[in-house]
Order: structure tokens, then C-alpha cells, then sequence
């Protein structure tokens, strides 16, 4: 039996993903989070084979959750499954060790496939990308330039995230469990370490480098701009019923 946890920010958007895939032969699954620390914290905790990963998430993004929670659990495997259909997210996706990729738009077969794939221990990409090829997208991803945000601890990167989204010292550490005071200090030694001087240039910062979305701008990866938003489903489209893609696995 294949344990899948659940990590997306709309209730909905889980609740159809759950019931989709309990629907599968040899899938359960063992847990869900509305947002990316509880989604680390779950993982730690359930140690699940598969995590389905949307990038988008309050409290930290899924980006940083797939590569932390994989260092928290290595036997898991992370497969995105994001609106995004934009080559910036799928490189930094695969940099932080995602096992597969898949769009919103994709059907409920491509992502149950990718999912089984994770599993064994495969890799998978869906459409558009897979008509490239995987070592494609795995060689820019280990070419593309690193940046100062490589050098944030993963304190640090929370901290970050939680800044951008308008959160005070003492809303952070409520939010971390930590005192203001080492709110404070961790946001000091952001600044220092992205060049930044005030808490505007590091929002300014988050939103060019993609750590919290915005409506129009920039992607995860310096030169590529990032698609606009789309509306969230209930979950993929299509069913277990559709004819299973003929796509070789990668």
C-alpha cells in the first residue's frame, strides 16, 4: 500500500485529490497540510512513500518544503503537482529533488501514474515537459546559477517567507515558537546575507525570486518570467476510467 500525504493550501483542492486517489488500487491517504510547515511537520512525523506537492503554500513554499522534507525523510519522494506549467519551476523543482512534475490541468491518470512511478523510485515528467525529456531538465537543473538565497539556513528561509508575508517579529515567533528577539536576529542576518538593508527591499526580494507569489512577475529561476496564476480545481481532470497515457516511464 503506497502512503501519500497531502500538501496544498485549499481545503477543496484536497478533499478531491483524497477522495481520487483513495479511489486507486493500493493507495491511502495518511495525511494533509493547508500550509508548508505544517505540511514539514507532517511529513516528519508520517514518513509517507509519496508526498503530493503543491509549490504555492502560506508559511513557507513548496519549493523549500520538498527540500527540506526530504533531508527530514529520505525515504520519501515528492511529486509537485502545481499550476504552474512554467520550465523555472520545474528546474527548481527537480534542484530541490522532486521525483515528478505534473500540471493542474494534467488528468487524474497522468497524476496516479506519476505518483506509482515516485514510488518505485522513477522519475516523471507530465505534459508539456515530458516532450523534451527528462535529462533535458535535469542537466539545466544542475547548470543553473545559484544565487545568495542558496546560503539561507532553513530557519532562515521560514523567516524570509514569513516576512514577505507581512508577518512582524513577534508574529514570527509566535508562528516559529521562537522569541522576537530571535526573530529579529535571524531577519538581521537575512539582510546581511542578500545584501538587503530594510524589511521592503526583502519583500521586494521574495517576490522577484518567486518564494511568495505575486500577480505578475518574475520565476523562481533569475531570466524566466512566471506564468500568471489560474484558478485552482477541485482535482485533475478526467478519472480512472481514461485510457492511461502510452508515455514511456522516464
Amino acid at each position: 500500500m503506497t502512503t501519500i500525504f497531502l500538501a496544498d493550501d485549499h481545503q477543496v483542492v484536497r478533499q478531491g485529490l483524497k477522495a481520487l486517489l483513495e479511489a486507486e488500487p493500493g493507495f491511502t491517504v495518511v495525511g494533509e497540510a493547508a500550509d508548508g510547515l505544517e505540511a514539514l511537520a507532517g511529513v516528519e512525523r508520517l514518513k509517507p512513500e509519496v508526498v503530493v506537492m503543491d509549490l504555492v503554500m502560506p508559511g513557507l513554499g513548496g519549493l523549500d518544503v520538498t527540500r527540506e522534507a526530504l533531508k527530514r525523510s529520505p525515504g520519501s519522494r515528492v511529486v509537485v503537482l502545481s499550476m504552474h506549467a512554467s520550465e523555472a519551476y520545474l528546474v527548481e523543482a527537480l534542484r530541490n529533488g522532486a521525483s515528478a512534475y505534473v500540471v493542474k490541468d494534467a488528468g487524474a491518470d497522468e497524476l496516479t501514474w506519476a505518483i506509482r512511478e515516485a514510488a518505485a523510485g522513477r522519475r516523471y515528467l507530465g505534459a508539456p515537459f515530458s516532450r523534451v525529456g527528462l535529462a533535458v531538465y535535469l542537466k539545466k537543473a544542475a547548470e543553473a546559477a545559484k544565487d545568495p538565497y542558496e546560503s539561507l539556513t532553513p530557519r532562515e528561509r521560514e523567516v524570509l517567507h514569513l516576512t514577505a508575508e507581512g508577518l512582524t517579529s513577534a508574529g514570527i515567533a509566535a508562528r516559529l515558537h521562537m522569541s522576537p528577539r530571535t526573530a529579529e536576529t535571524h531577519r538581521a542576518s537575512i539582510l546581511k546575507k542578500l545584501g538587503k538593508n530594510t524589511r521592503a527591499e526583502l519583500i521586494r526580494y521574495a517576490l522577484r525570486r518567486g518564494v511568495i507569489p505575486m500577480e505578475e512577475g518574475r520565476g523562481p529561476v533569475s531570466g524566466i518570467a512566471a506564468p500568471r496564476p489560474r484558478s485552482r480545481r477541485t482535482a485533475p481532470r478526467g478519472g480512472p476510467s481514461r485510457k492511461r497515457s502510452s508515455r514511456p516511464a522516464i
